[in-house]
């Protein structure tokens, strides 16, 4: 399982769409179509991530610009 983490930012359906297609032609693991969960940041914390073993996990850039605290 791939896991991706939304830090509230438009990017990560983008992110999603992309994983989707890719999983489908590459292998995760030896397997093809990979399953996919996407959390918000705040629907999950680490030890919860940890539990579900994930072979992956993206997280998405997240609002705003990296010289600009978006308070997220």
């Amino acid at each position: 399982m791939i896991a991706v983490i939304d830090n509230y930012d438009s990017f990560t359906y983008n992110l999603v769409q992309f994983l989707g297609e890719l999983v489908q032609h590459v292998p995760v693991h030896g397997e093809l179509n990979a399953e996919i969960r996407v959390w918000r940041n705040d629907e999950i914390d680490v030890e919860e991530l940890a539990e579900l073993h994930p072979t992956h996990i993206v997280i998405s850039p997240g609002p705003g610009s990296p010289d600009k605290d978006s308070g997220v």
